[in-house]
């Protein structure tokens, strides 16, 4: 397959990508969108997009990745089942590329009930995995969910999320594997605390032969605050911080735990940076962009 992306060619060439990620304004202030462009760009291969993260209305992923794209920068378009029927997800995915988006990460979504508007109705007409899918069908047959053939098939590199951490155990290689069945060609997993669990997930994944199959790019978060880390270990569904970085960051001065966080993130992409089956790192510095320079240069990632 020829690369489909910048993001592509890079996994094809056998070197370590590094994406970021780019959540959208609650509102129409394309400024929020460019400021967060001028620190991630140099320093990642793409960006993520997110699609409504935590079921809180924001600008369209769609709009804001469109915003990259004229920046010259390349977005991973985030799209999830939860607010759209399989009509509306085939034009949008049709739309994005004729925008020049040419990433695509396919998502369930957060449930409504934990977002800004508890009593929307939600959709999921198709799952993710069936969303991997449709958009692999659209690009490799060149047609729709209907049969009809397509005037310029999207070309799409196709993303999905996986977490290592999430119950039951045994049931996480198993569903990547169904993602890569449904035609997955890169995985971002969740933010890696527990590097032990992590450790493990990758040697069935390597054991499996699924590593063969699809690029993974292992998840990082810098922990701003031990308060940070004990409310995504206690309220974020399916993460896991281990209780020795909460004592961590708990045993540093307020003023210093911020550059704890960026140090316990630096020790963890090293550790990635050797685990065969690992192809690269997606650096989720949530509305804290500006530590991504810091972290990819201490890194050796640029």
């Amino acid at each position: 397959m020829k690369a489909l992306s910048h993001l592509h060619e890079k996994l094809a060439q056998g070197k370590f990508a590094v994406t970021g990620e780019c959540g959208p304004p609650r509102g129409a202030n394309k400024k929020v969108i460019d400021n967060k462009i001028k620190l991630l760009n140099g320093y990642v291969d793409a960006v993520n997009v997110t699609d409504n993260q935590t079921a809180i209305v924001r600008m369209s992923s769609i709009a804001a990745s469109a915003h990259l794209v004229a920046a010259g920068l390349e977005p991973v378009m985030q799209m999830v089942v939860r607010d759209r029927n399989r009509i509306a997800i085939q034009s949008d995915i049709m739309g994005a590329y004729s925008l020049g988006i040419r990433n695509i990460l396919c998502l369930s979504g957060d449930h409504q009930n934990f977002g800004s508007q508890p009593d929307a109705m939600n959709v999921f007409d198709i799952d993710s995995v069936n969303l991997i899918r449709t958009v692999k069908d659209m690009r490799d047959t060149g047609k729709d969910m209907s049969g009809f053939d397509l005037d310029g098939p999207p070309q799409m590199f196709i993303g999905a999320a996986a977490n290592p951490f999430a119950d039951p155990f045994e049931y996480r290689v198993i569903r990547l594997a169904k993602k890569i069945d449904a035609g997955v060609d890169f995985i971002q997993t969740q933010c890696i605390y527990n590097l032990a669990r992590f450790k493990e997930w990758i040697r069935q994944a390597n054991e499996e032969g699924l590593t063969q199959k699809v690029y993974i790019l292992g998840g990082v978060t810098p922990l701003r605050s031990a308060g940070m880390a004990k409310y995504m270990d206690k309220k974020v569904a399916g993460m896991d911080v281990p209780e020795d970085i909460i004592k961590r960051m708990d045993g540093v001065d307020k003023n210093k735990q911020a550059d704890e966080g960026i140090k316990i993130c630096l020790e963890t992409i090293q550790e990635l940076k050797e685990l065969n089956g690992v192809h690269g790192v997606h650096i989720m510095a949530i509305e804290w962009e500006d530590a991504v320079a810091e972290i990819v240069e201490k890194a050796g990632l640029k």
